[in-house]
């Protein structure tokens, strides 16, 4: 039997709602369980004021790196099916408040623009609470169509960004 390919995504994770360190504790963990994904590496935590409208908490986020069989779309499914377990409340605004929210930010060296699914991330290279946890953990990496995420970093401002150890 062949074994199915691998890819390496990158994974953001946000929370500012229910205790948002063990939202991204309890997130990691279930990421971790997902039949198909080995994780590579874990980003320490950052806290970051939020995008949008400002009468909300701030926010905490990480990336994760994992190794994968999942295909894009069964990944975000699945993804998606962790954010509902942990309380996560789709509504129309944008950049609202909750209490999770997990991106696929890169999906190997692939661009994916489906009306679900768009890699790399929209709005990656602006992101300070994106780019920096990325480069933590992989800082050789390309991000497709934008160059190398180094030089993503350099013209990105923390804004607001704390490491938290």
């Amino acid at each position: 039997m062949n074994r199915p390919e691998t890819a390496i995504a990158y994974i953001g994770l946000g929370s500012n709602l229910a205790d948002p360190v063990a939202q991204l504790k309890s997130a990691r963990t279930a990421i971790r369980a997902l039949k198909g994904i080995h994780e590579l590496a874990f980003s320490s935590l950052y806290y970051s004021l939020p995008m949008g409208p400002q009468d909300q908490p701030d926010y905490f986020n990480a990336v994760i790196a994992v190794e994968t069989t999942l295909l894009p779309m069964v990944l975000l499914r699945a993804l998606q099916t962790i954010e509902n377990a942990q309380g996560r409340i789709r509504k129309t605004e944008r950049w609202g408040a909750r209490t999770l929210d997990l991106d696929i930010l890169l999906y190997n060296d692939q661009t994916i623009d489906l009306p679900d699914l768009t890699v790399p991330h929209s709005g990656i290279t602006e992101r300070a609470f994106v780019l920096y946890p990325l480069f933590e953990i992989a800082p050789h990496l390309q991000v497709p169509g934008h160059g190398a995420l180094a030089d993503l970093l350099s013209q990105c401002p923390l804004a607001g960004l704390k490491r938290i150890d």
